[in-house]
């Protein structure tokens, strides 16, 4: 297999191909590397290609037999693998742990070969560290990838891997796959365990998955991360049948929630509120039942609530930096994430139960206003890809805590629903006049990913993305594809 035949496909079809017998996973592993050597350096989104990556074990057979695989340096871990999460006060600290994500992983035959980057501490939807320097999107150079799963996003979308792991915090899988042109989903709270370590970390808000090219894909990952573990706090309710399976059944019809405006205050872009539209139109023409709605929550009232609770992890920084014999200064974490850290220090212990009872309330404030839909159209981002630096960066040393938060969070179509626990996904359905990729997110109800596998599947067949392209790819530079391959996606149908 040349690299311009390895970047057609996606995981799933790369995986036939090997269960077939028409390439092995040591080639696999050797284009990935081949992919690496040939676009990293003009993206930085790899921050190790494991030197051992040709013995790395994976189970033969399975869902994603002998695909190659990457893991976002926070969240998720591998024991005995680097863990650095983006941050000087982390360089070089190995995890002891093995997570259950990655055992999953193993078992379905993907092979993890190194981690990409985020932002310190996985803060920002902007990939730029002091640590690791800045990672660039593959559809403009110039631009963000976005965070905090910027490094996968921008590995992914630039072909070196067709999957990648992501976790989501606020955003932090759908906004760099909106700005990538990628898929990327953030299950329902509890669909994929967090342990033996991270169970429902940062009050449920921050889900383990994925980042990909096609909806088969994402069903795919979704038949093998979930499901509950021992210790897990709740067990979510579980699916009637393989996500895999929802590829094939109707969708029915659907009352969906449609959001035309913002959630907070930065406008919608233009080309992104028409991309709305269309898709909005578009849900009509499939005979859904179509309906505009206004902000389900309290902005304001959202960004007081996460600046507290960004203020209880003070004392959790404290404890890891004494663990390494380190100490925590300009010297191991960047301005802004330096000055949440001084916040926190000075709050007491009992805003825990602010957070706790905001959370709450903001919950049921959504639920009563979005419970008479099946689903919600809105976008993911309400700008397209910007520049390095500025609105999302930690490296600025001239912004305090509170501006930064106002300014990060001040398009939050996306956060509210890490609140209340809903899986969300990004799609890939428009494009701006520049080329550059607009995701629009659709919310299903909690424990309800079935429906938007279904749904991201109508759309995914009436607004194709997979031949959009971006500038930076694996393989372009040394010839262009034969037409008369077969199509990654129906590769093994």
């Amino acid at each position: 297999m040349k690299l311009t035949e390895y970047v057609q496909y996606d995981a799933a079809g790369l995986a036939s191909l090997v269960n077939a017998g028409e390439v092995t996973t040591l080639e696999l592993t050797r284009l990935a590397r081949e992919a690496y050597d040939e676009v990293n350096p003009r993206i930085n989104a790899v921050i190790e290609f494991y030197g051992d990556a040709e013995t790395v074990a994976g189970a033969d057979g399975g869902i994603f037999h002998g695909v190659p695989f990457f893991r976002k340096d926070i969240g998720a871990s591998e024991a005995g693998r680097l863990q650095e999460m983006g941050s000087r006060l982390f360089k070089g600290h190995r995890s002891h742990t093995d997570s259950f994500f990655f055992r999953r992983a193993r078992d379905a035959g993907l092979r993890t070969l190194g981690r990409t980057a985020t932002p310190e501490l996985g803060a920002s939807g902007a990939t730029e560290t002091i640590l690791h320097g800045i990672t660039r999107n593959p559809w403009d150079l110039e631009r963000a990838a976005g965070g905090s799963s910027g490094g996968a996003a921008a590995a992914v979308a630039a072909g070196i891997t067709p999957i990648a792991h992501g976790s989501d915090g606020f955003g932090s899988i759908r906004a760099p796959a909106a700005w990538c042109g990628l898929v990327g989903l953030n299950p329902s709270r509890g669909r994929v365990s967090g342990g033996p370590d991270q169970q429902d970390t940062g009050f449920g808000c921050s889900r383990q998955f994925v980042l990909c090219r096609t909806v088969r894909d994402m069903a795919a990952a979704l038949d093998v991360f979930s499901g509950p573990h021992s210790g897990d706090p709740f067990i979510i309710c579980q699916p009637n049948r393989p996500y895999l399976e929802e590829l094939s059944r109707p969708t029915g019809t659907l009352r969906v929630g449609v959001a035309r405006t913002t959630w907070g205050k930065l406008d919608v872009e233009p080309e992104v509120l028409q991309a709305v539209d269309s898709t909005a139109s578009l849900l009509e023409e499939m005979g859904h039942q179509v309906t505009d709605i206004a902000p389900p929550f309290d902005f304001e009232e959202f960004i007081r609530i996460i600046l507290l609770r960004s203020d209880l992890g003070a004392s959790s920084l404290e404890t890891a930096a004494r663990a390494m014999g380190r100490t925590i200064s300009a010297d191991t974490l960047e301005p802004v994430n330096l000055r949440f850290y001084e916040r926190g220090r000075n709050q007491p212990p009992s805003i825990w139960n602010e957070v706790d009872e905001g959370f709450r309330r903001m919950r049921f404030q959504v639920a009563e206003a979005i419970h008479a839909f099946d689903i919600l159209l809105t976008p993911t981002m309400s700008i397209v890809a910007h520049p390095h630096g500025g609105t999302y960066s930690t490296t600025d040393a001239t912004i305090s805590a509170e501006e930064w938060m106002e300014k990060a969070y001040k398009g939050c179509h996306m956060s509210i629903f890490n609140v209340t626990g809903q899986p969300a996904v990004s799609l890939p359905l428009a494009q701006s006049a520049d080329g550059l990729p607009i995701g629009l997110q659709i919310v299903g109800r909690f424990g309800d990913e079935a429906t938007l596998v279904r749904v991201a599947r109508d759309l995914e067949e009436a607004r194709p993305w997979r031949d959009r392209r971006p500038k930076v790819r694996a393989g372009d530079s040394q010839l262009t594809v034969n037409s008369d391959l077969r199509e990654a996606y129906r590769v093994a149908d």
